[in-house]
């Protein structure tokens, strides 16, 4: 009987063991990717219609009245143009 016991005892412990090694290494891996926040480069500009930004090199440009106004979308282009 105590050589059953002592079977169970040495399996709850490995199986406390491994449960750490894997939260070590878990935590581990979590401290190498949190780095330096990713910078975005390029300027942002605000959509007048629907008020997001968006990058300057992807937005839709409209010049009017000698003024630049960009745009997300051809829909938010449209209902500027229709006002």
């Amino acid at each position: 009987m105590t050589g059953l016991f002592r079977f169970i005892f040495f399996l709850l412990l490995a199986y406390i063991i491994y449960l750490f090694v894997r939260i070590y290494i878990s935590l581990k891996r979590a401290r190498k990717r949190t780095g330096p926040p990713r910078r975005i480069q390029g300027e942002m500009v605000k959509d007048e219609m629907c008020n997001t930004y968006v990058p300057k090199d992807g937005a839709l440009r409209e010049v009017r009245d000698g003024r630049e106004h960009f745009f997300c979308s051809e829909a938010c282009r449209k209902k500027f143009l229709s006002r």
